[in-house]
C-alpha cells in the first residue's frame, strides 16, 4: 500500500464522509458544488489530523516498537518528519481553500468555524498541551466530526441552522467517537508508556468498553427524536444497520487483544458509513 494512503488511515475515513452525507440530506436544498466542497473540507481535515498525529506522536516518542496497530510511517522511518509536515500542510491547505469557497458563498461566519477546525486538527497531538493527552480526544471528535461536520454541511446548503441537522449530528458524532474509543482502548498500554494520557488511559479498559457501548446505543436511540422532528418514521431506516453493530460490540472487550480491536475499529467505521447512508436516504425521502 502506498505509504501516504496508509498514513491517512483509510479505515477511519468514514468518520469524515458519513456526517457530510447526512448533513447534506438534512438540508432543505441541494447545491452540488457546495456538497462537494463540504466533503473535501471534512476529508482533508481528517487526513491532516491523521498525518499530524503520525508526526507529533513520533516526535514525542509515543510510537515505539511495542505499539501494536497500523504502522506509523514516521516512527518506522518510511517517511521523514519534514515530508510529513509538508503533507499535513498540504491537506490543511486543501481544506482551507474549499472552506473559503463555502464561506464566500454561504456566509463569512463560517471562517470562525473553519479556523477552530484547523486549530483543533493540529492541537489533537501537537503543541505544548495536546488535548488527546488531556482525555479530550473523544469530546472533540464528537464536536467536530459530529456536530460541526453534520450541521455545517446542512448550513452551507440552507445558510441557516435547523434542528433536524443538529439532531442528525448526534448519531454521527457518537459513532465517530466510538471509532476513536476502540482505537484508544487498543493503545492503552503503549500510550501510557509513552506519556499519552488519553481518555481510555484515564478510564481504564473496563470503563472504556462501557463508553464504547454507550456511544453505539446513543447512535441508535437518537434516531427516535430525529423521526419525531422530521414528522415521519423514515429516518428510523438507519436502525436497520443494527446487526452491523453486533460484531464490533462483541469484539470490544477489556481483554480483547490488539488485533481484535483493530478489526473492531474497521467494523465500527463500516457501521457509521452504513448508518449514515441509510439515515441520509431516510432524510431525503422525508423531505
Amino acid at each position: 500500500m502506498n505509504v501516504w494512503v496508509e498514513a491517512a488511515r483509510p479505515r477511519t475515513l468514514p468518520a469524515s464522509l458519513a456526517p457530510v452525507i447526512v448533513g447534506t440530506a438534512a438540508a432543505e436544498r441541494f447545491i452540488v458544488w457546495r456538497a462537494v466542497c463540504a466533503l473535501v473540507v471534512s476529508l482533508s481535515l481528517q487526513i491532516a489530523v491523521n498525518y499530524a498525529n503520525d508526526l507529533f506522536d513520533a516526535r514525542r516518542g509515543v510510537d515505539t516498537a511495542n505499539r501494536v496497530g497500523p504502522r506509523r510511517v514516521v516512527a518506522s522511518g518510511l517517511v521523514t518528519g519534514r515530508a510529513m509536515g509538508i503533507a499535513t500542510t498540504v491537506a490543511l491547505g486543501v481544506a482551507a481553500a474549499a472552506g473559503l469557497a463555502l464561506a464566500a458563498a454561504a456566509g463569512w461566519e463560517l471562517l470562525v468555524v473553519g479556523i477552530a477546525a484547523l486549530a483543533a486538527t493540529l492541537a489533537y497531538s501537537g503543541g505544548p498541551r495536546p488535548y488527546a493527552s488531556a482525555g479530550l480526544g473523544e469530546v472533540m471528535v464528537f464536536l467536530f466530526f459530529g456536530l460541526v461536520a453534520t450541521a455545517g454541511s446542512a448550513y452551507v446548503q440552507d445558510e441557516r441552522l435547523q434542528a433536524l441537522a443538529v439532531l442528525a449530528a448526534i448519531p454521527m458524532g457518537a459513532l465517530a467517537a466510538a471509532i476513536l474509543v476502540a482505537n484508544n482502548l487498543r493503545d492503552i498500554e503503549t500510550d501510557l508508556q509513552g506519556g499519552k494520557v488519553t481518555l481510555a488511559v484515564r478510564l481504564g479498559a473496563t470503563r472504556t468498553v462501557a463508553l464504547y457501548r454507550f456511544s453505539i446505543v446513543l447512535a441508535f436511540v437518537s434516531a427516535v427524536p430525529l423521526g419525531i422532528e422530521a414528522g415521519t418514521p423514515w429516518p428510523l431506516l438507519a436502525v436497520v444497520t443494527f446487526p452491523l453493530a453486533l460484531p464490533a460490540w462483541r469484539m470490544v472487550r477489556a481483554d480483547s487483544p490488539p488485533p481484535t480491536l483493530i478489526a473492531a475499529l474497521g467494523a465500527t467505521a463500516r457501521l457509521q458509513l452504513a448508518y449514515g447512508c441509510l439515515l441520509a436516504v431516510g432524510l431525503w425521502i422525508s423531505s
